[in-house]
């Protein structure tokens, strides 16, 4: 029958170099526990391994997710190569045959066509530049920083088979002939002679044996075949209760840490300055860019955390802002800078419409119905979050493309809603026919409403 170990021990063998890091690192990984455990373990063995709570480890998870989704390709992946306590290898390995593995080998098979496309997924899709590769990058050196500090701690021992008697029970006897109480019966004192010395016992032979019964009659043999003890009988004796345990005492209070205080604070001045930047319109500073950054702060600082202590307050506002940005990753358009805040314009001549006209968050707002004759005018209305609206002459004739990524899209009589919704494209000359100012217009929204109709 084979056990699982589920004792774990220390050592003091020092890993030197990444090579042998990486080496240790397999052969001592983490176990998924029975116990303790949301889902598969995957974060329950890597904090009982590493000795950090697993509130922190799913929450990192949760964090990395939103960088392109690799943290869930990183649980997945978990889950397939960290074999379960009891286990001899984990699933993967025991769908290709080398141990046993307690895993069906249908899961195993459906989490490996899974996480292929998952992995494919996070780094074709990102909300952030580079997020998926950010992610990546902090999930492995914050792995290889752990082991390098506390690989030599808390290492599980391997599996192995476990040596057992023919009846399934282990046994106390401690010589060929040994009884209950662990003392040959053949080496117990005779009834009434104390075992404390005198003369030994005569031969039990010859006709005229005495002392155990009239003479000529057989003496009891000097063993039992049922293995009782001749003084067994005897009353135990009163002995003194054992004293009570000495409570152990109690645990040294926590050290504050300074830890979770400086990320903070270093993660509110990113935010603020990644914010006056998007502010001011600069290019790369858009809301999903600054989240990300705030982001990475954020999962240092729970990182460094996990060697110093604390950080977890850190958790409140990682797992919200994680949120945000994959609510970021629903704008399918490209960066929208301009800045925050409300825009609106009336233009009155062709000349005073322009090119762009854009916001990162606000509502943006285009009155057009101020034009007259025959001219052409191209522009594009678009917005990072918040609502468009655009108003067009009544006898325009209008060139158009509406989009969202998400919320509703009503567009010279055609509409859709929900998240990306179609785009709707046409053109519309207006009850009069062809005729009035030509206009080319597209209007985009990531999160919020596009309108466009006459005035």
């Amino acid at each position: 029958m084979l056990v699982g170990m589920k004792r774990t021990t220390d050592t003091t063998k020092h890993i030197e170099g990444f090579e042998d890091t990486v080496k240790d690192f397999w052969v001592s990984r983490p176990r998924r526990p029975h116990q303790g455990r949301k889902l598969a373990g995957v974060a329950a063995g890597v904090g009982n391994r590493y000795g950090i709570d697993p509130v922190v480890v799913r929450v990192v998870f949760v964090v990395l997710t939103g960088f392109g989704g690799i943290g869930l390709a990183l649980y997945l992946l978990g889950w397939l190569v960290l074999a379960e306590e009891g286990d001899e290898v984990s699933g993967i390995e025991g769908l290709l045959g080398r141990g046993r593995s307690s895993m069906p080998k249908g899961l195993a098979l459906a989490l490996c066509v899974v996480l292929v496309p998952t992995w494919i997924l996070s780094f074709s899709w990102s909300w952030f530049d580079g997020g998926t590769f950010l992610g990546l990058a902090l999930a492995v050196a914050g792995v290889y920083l752990l082991h390098r500090s506390r690989g030599h701690l808390r290492r599980p021992i391997p599996t192995g088979p476990a040596t057992e008697s023919p009846a399934g029970m282990t046994t106390t006897m401690s010589g060929t002939d040994a009884g209950v109480w662990g003392q040959p019966v053949s080496e117990a004192p005779p009834p009434g002679g104390g075992g404390g010395g005198g003369d030994p016992p005569a031969s039990m032979s010859g006709p005229d044996a005495g002392g155990w019964g009239p003479p000529g009659a057989e003496a009891p043999p000097t063993w039992d075949p049922l293995g009782a003890d001749p003084t067994g009988w005897r009353l135990a004796e009163e002995t003194t209760p054992a004293p009570a345990p000495r409570p152990e005492p109690p645990a040294p209070p926590r050290r504050r840490s300074k830890v979770g205080f400086a990320a903070t604070g270093v993660a509110l001045a990113v935010g603020g300055v990644g914010a006056a930047l998007a502010a001011e319109g600069v290019p790369w500073f858009t809301p999903a860019h600054v989240v990300g950054l705030v982001l990475a702060v954020l999962g240092t600082g729970m990182v460094v955390g996990s060697f110093l202590g604390g950080g977890r307050g850190l958790v409140w506002l990682a797992v919200p802002l994680s949120l945000t940005g994959l609510a970021l990753g629903a704008v399918p358009i490209e960066d929208v800078g301009g800045g925050f805040g409300d825009l609106s314009a009336t233009p009155a001549t062709a000349e005073g419409v322009l090119p762009v006209y854009e916001r990162t968050a606000g509502d943006v707002r285009l009155d057009l119905t101020k034009l007259t004759g025959t001219e052409n005018v191209s522009t594009i209305v678009r917005n990072g979050a918040g609502n468009v609206a655009v108003l067009v002459p009544p006898d325009a004739d209008v060139w158009y493309t509406c989009e969202a990524g998400v919320g509703n899209v009503e567009c010279l009589g055609q509409q859709y809603t929900g998240v990306n919704p179609p785009e709707i494209e046409g053109k519309d000359f207006g009850p009069d026919g062809a005729g009035g100012p030509k206009i080319t217009l597209t209007a985009q929204a990531g999160m919020g409403n596009v309108e466009v109709r006459r005035g």
